[in-house]
């Protein structure tokens, strides 16, 4: 078979799993106009369709399904080959795109982005941070973090650094109106952040101490999903707010900010990067997970 058969295969192959000529485009690299061109040039060599096309979906016919179910595992051996020539290089080479929550990934990522490339100058990091939760085969990622969300079956976790904390702050211009909480019941006569998923849902403010754990519904003018603005809210004397520690940890060694509740705002013990099981891990990643693990 010509190497044009075998890019072809690759192309369908991608698709084929992430069910989308864009996201098939992203994972090689090149337009999803490109990509579709050569699965149709796939088929017209086969003389057979594999793909139904819509404006809206993309599926297997049954020929597809049995020709994906044949290449998954060839394409797997090939990624193998390939990446066992890493054992002939000083450094792994090729990319490793990860998947990590906006609100956590600079403290999680950033200690470790320039020592890795600096490390492994053939490494091609790619990170994409959202702090929805998301498929990351069907994304076309590596691996991604999470912090103590149940994983699906299929996928393989280890627990990385740093230690994280959430923390309550809030400006000194705040407390001039009304007394330090000293309990999480205390937050209840509190203006407060209401902390909000992507999907808009807000979730409760949690803390523990002394194996007693208490779950608090904020009440407050503003509800927000970034970080960043409900330290800006409680920098303004709006509201207090539950961030991570250390992103508020600047602002509290300056005295901007007051940080309040210590005692019940333990480190999280879930902080993990997680991978599918079976799939093969190339040398990049692992040295990735290496800079990463406790």
């Amino acid at each position: 078979m010509r190497v044009t058969d075998l890019s072809e295969l690759a192309a369908f192959d991608a698709v084929a799993r992430h069910r989308s000529f864009r996201r098939a485009g992203e994972e090689r690299g090149v337009t999803a106009s490109a990509i579709s061109h050569a699965v149709s040039n796939l088929e017209a060599r086969a003389g057979i369709r594999l793909l139904h096309r819509t404006t809206r979906s993309v599926s297997l016919t049954d020929a597809g399904a049995m020709l994906l179910e044949r290449l998954s595992p060839a394409f797997g051996d090939i990624g193998s080959a390939l990446d066992a020539l890493n054992q002939f290089r000083e450094t792994p080479f090729g990319r490793v795109r990860i998947n990590a929550p906006t609100s956590i990934a600079p403290f999680v990522l950033g200690p470790v982005m320039g020592p890795l490339i600096a490390a492994n100058p053939h490494l091609a990091l790619e990170i994409v941070t959202t702090d929805g939760l998301i498929d990351i085969v069907e994304e076309g990622f590596d691996a991604g973090i999470r912090l103590h969300e149940s994983l699906r079956d299929g996928m393989t976790a280890v627990r990385i650094k740093p230690q994280m904390r959430f923390a309550v702050v809030g400006s000194p211009a705040y407390f001039e109106k009304r007394p330090p909480p000293k309990t999480p019941d205390d937050l209840r006569a509190h203006a407060c952040i209401r902390n909000l998923y992507p999907s808009g849902v807000p979730y409760a403010w949690s803390f523990s101490r002394g194996g007693r754990e208490i779950d608090v519904e904020p009440t407050g003018p503003l509800s927000l999903d970034d970080h960043e603005l409900m330290i800006e809210a409680a920098l303004s004397g709006a509201a207090l707010a539950y961030v991570w520690e250390l992103r508020a940890r600047p602002h509290v060694e300056s005295g901007r900010l007051i940080e309040c509740l210590q005692p019940w705002c333990p480190p999280e013990q879930g902080l993990h990067l997680y991978y599918p099981t079976r799939k093969h891990m190339s040398a990049g990643l692992r040295v990735v997970i290496e800079a990463l693990r406790v």
